[in-house]
């Protein structure tokens, strides 16, 4: 952009479009060297930063290398970018006329390059995904990234295009501050495209960011310890259940015991394929890795919910049955009335789906992804496991207590303190978040710095803006007024979109692969967008004072 006018004199003194084309690509691709390698030190020395100031918080060991491949891959990325980004404006100016370069510094119009130039941009781009995916340790999880930042860019750039036609439409006002302003949004040569991109995806991922952070610690903080049990206990011996209930009661009165037996057994066969043979979804395929707990009931188990066929009779006396966790049983192809075959201490029982069941796994009571009708396991060895709940939660005296108890009268029970394993996912969980937020701070700093750079980019536009309407009576006030209207109308309707797009990611992530249950929470996301508009209005108005200062005859007599 400032280089507009040199390139117009080379052209008017007889030089080439190829060889204005090659002279400027060289100098983008040594600049992008440069900062390739800066880049290249900064990012050899993080992960040595990051185990001197963070290495208590990460839980596996980390060892700090230089990696030259991984450094030279991503020296190799930057310069593709750069490549990639750079040809499409150099290739224009290859055949745009001197007149219009010149005429572009006040009135830049829309023109295409070259159909070679707009395809090695598209070559470029490709290959530049292209080394992502097939150079990614999980390449479905790439395809992901990459896909989603091509829908991010081309969904921004509408966004950018709608407000462009929406400003042209708006009738005109008798506010000259705001006529100005709307008038900036679409003109040729206007920020809004550049704006919207880099502030739009910015405020998306902190809004993302904030979504995902306030709903993991609403649910590792305040639901789940205000609804789970305190304790649970294993191994609890059948010969002992009455007699275990019965102590547990006398120690905490008033609390909710939920005694249930189980059993361990390995899915062998369904629908009459082997578990080997099986081809599971992704979230289903954990159920036949190893040993289930299973169980049998009379009834529906608290926290589950029939969506599926019938429960047996209290009575019932057939065939076994078995009533399946419905997500599972569609992870696996299960259907009702398939036979699904289970090893349990060495016997191989058939068992026909009577049901499915939604569970409400956050609730942390006793349930299983297979319950059985109580005659399949008639006469079996097993053990019991139960959870006790105090109805306004325990204090650390009164389960430290219950502990002590059940360790001197019953060695042989295994005793859980869920609080502690809570608090434990919750440090986990926290140091997670801390981690995203390191990551999101990085790219919210690009972002700044591209809006940063598109301000600077069109500040000589606003130079010679500034000049025409200050020649033409304009108050250094009103132009002011009308940057800031603007720089507020841009990044307003832009922290609006990221704020709902950053607010849906939100829920799909903590939702669909998370699987858990999602609360909005707007006045985080909203102050977040806020702060942005702030600094857009802000980084907007530094250049615009420094190109209000600007004389007219000294810029009138360089038109």
């Amino acid at each position: 952009d400032h280089r507009r006018e040199v390139i117009a004199t080379m052209k008017e003194l007889g030089a080439t479009g190829t060889r204005v084309f090659t002279i400027y690509l060289a100098q983008v691709l040594l600049l992008a060297g440069g900062g390739g390698i800066i880049g290249m030190a900064l990012g050899a020395a993080l992960p040595y930063l990051v185990n001197w100031t963070l290495g208590a918080l990460i839980p596996l060991p980390i060892a700090p290398a230089v990696h030259a491949s991984e450094l030279a891959l991503a020296l190799v990325y930057g310069l593709l970018t750069a490549f990639a980004f750079a040809l499409w404006p150099l290739g224009r100016a290859h055949d745009v006329p001197v007149g219009e370069l010149f005429r572009d510094a006040v009135t830049p119009q829309p023109r295409w390059p070259r159909k070679i130039y707009m395809a090695l941009t598209a070559v470029a781009v490709i290959t530049l995904a292209t080394l992502a995916v097939l150079l990614a340790y999980d390449r479905r999880v790439a395809v992901i990234y990459v896909g989603a930042a091509a829908a991010v860019f081309l969904l921004l750039r509408l966004v950018a295009a709608l407000l462009m036609q929406l400003a042209r439409r708006v009738p005109h006002t008798r506010s000259t501050g705001l006529r100005m302003a709307v008038a900036n949004i679409h003109r040729p040569g206007a920020l809004t495209p550049t704006i919207v991109l880099s502030l739009g995806l910015g405020i998306a991922l902190l809004v993302t960011v904030i979504e995902i952070d306030g709903n993991l610690r609403r649910q590792f903080s305040a639901e789940l310890p205000a609804r789970a049990p305190s304790f649970y206990f294993l191994d609890i011996p059948s010969g002992d259940a009455q007699h275990f209930e019965t102590f547990l009661r006398a120690q905490a009165p008033g609390a909710r015991l939920e005694d249930v037996p189980m059993l361990r057994g390995r899915i062998i066969s369904a629908h009459g394929t082997p578990a080997e043979d099986l081809k599971p979804k992704d979230d289903a395929a954990w159920v036949l890795q190893s040993d289930r707990g299973i169980t049998y009931a009379t009834k529906v188990p608290a926290g589950s919910r029939l969506v599926e066929g019938q429960w047996w009779q209290p009575d019932y006396d057939g065939p076994p049955l078995v009533s399946f966790e419905k997500k599972i049983a569609d992870g696996l192809g299960l259907k009702l009335g398939d036979p699904v075959t289970v090893n349990v201490l060495g016997r191989n029982i058939t068992a026909r789906i009577a049901n499915m069941r939604t569970v409400d796994w956050q609730s942390l009571s006793i349930n299983f992804v297979m319950v059985f009708s109580p005659i399949t396991f008639r006469g079996a060895p097993h053990t019991h496991l139960a959870t006790l709940t105090y109805p306004n939660g325990g204090n650390a005296a009164r389960e430290g207590d219950v502990i002590g108890a059940v360790a001197r009268s019953f060695p042989m029970v295994t005793t859980v303190r869920v609080k502690e394993a809570l608090e434990a996912i919750g440090a986990i969980v926290a140091n997670l978040v801390l981690a995203i937020d390191g990551a999101s701070a990085i790219t919210l700093l690009a972002a700044a710095l591209v809006l940063g750079g598109a301000l600077a980019a069109g500040h000589r536009h606003r130079v010679y803006d500034a000049v025409i309407l200050k020649t033409l009576g304009a108050t250094r006030a009103r132009l002011i007024g009308a940057y800031s209207i603007e720089y507020l109308l841009l990044g307003g309707a832009t922290a609006l979109f990221g704020v709902l797009s950053g607010s849906l990611a939100g829920w799909l992530i903590v939702s669909e692969l998370m699987h858990l249950r999602f609360t909005w929470l707007p006045w985080p996301a909203l102050l977040a967008a806020l702060g942005a508009v702030a600094v857009t209005i802000a980084l907007g108005l530094i250049g615009t004072f420094s190109a209000l200062g600007q004389k007219p005859a000294s810029v009138l007599r360089n038109l």
